[in-house]
């Protein structure tokens, strides 16, 4: 008897190894943090709970590549969503902060556009049979990017924090650039390759 389309899904996510699991965990909590957001207004309680969303989230991309590397559980499914759905909590996080007038709006097209660049890279990369690895600029950036997204969720009261967190914004927006620029410069070869 042929098993039914849903019952082979069913069996598949069964299967699922646990950093697959995390990894779909980050994405479904996307949504949920975007909604404690959107209707947080003035109720900073809400406000703590989207904190507690995104940093969890956070842990999940940590952990996911960690124990997938240690136990030897890195999978194609990771390969290709464990990028989208690190940009997915990011950058709907700023597109909701474009949105609700929290962040300049040139930082997020700065955020975003810095993606593009960099995926769209890497995907003539693939094609030539290429790996393009992170560099220590990526990373810094990654890390100002976080550290971002967690002061705005936050938005707590007082002179210093909105100080703190232009300061953040400002050298996460640097730092994006500068790891565009460095990217693209270390893999123009990628670019002047003809079929």
């Amino acid at each position: 008897m042929n098993e039914s389309k849903l019952d082979r899904y069913i069996t598949g996510m069964k299967g699922m190894n646990l950093p697959n699991r995390l990894t779909l965990m980050r994405i479904c909590l996307v949504p949920v943090y975007l909604c404690l957001l959107w209707f947080a207004g003035s109720r900073t309680w809400m406000r703590i709970l989207a904190f507690v969303v995104f940093a969890l989230a956070s842990l999940t991309d940590l952990f996911d590549g960690k124990i997938a590397r240690k136990y030897h559980l890195v999978t194609n499914f990771g390969k290709f969503m464990d990028p989208i759905a690190d940009k997915l909590l990011t950058h709907t996080a700023f597109i909701m902060f474009v949105s609700l007038g929290e962040l300049n709006v040139f930082y997020g097209i700065i955020f975003i556009a810095r993606e593009f660049i960099v995926s769209g890279l890497r995907l003539v990369a693939v094609e030539q049979g290429r790996v393009i690895a992170a560099g220590m600029s990526g990373k810094v950036k990654t890390v100002l990017q976080m550290i971002l997204v967690m002061l705005l969720t936050l938005k707590l009261p007082g002179p210093a924090f909105p100080v703190l967190t232009q300061i953040i914004g400002a050298a996460a927006a640097v730092m994006t650039l500068v790891s565009m620029i460095e990217y693209v410069a270390k893999n123009k070869s990628v670019l002047s390759e003809q079929e």
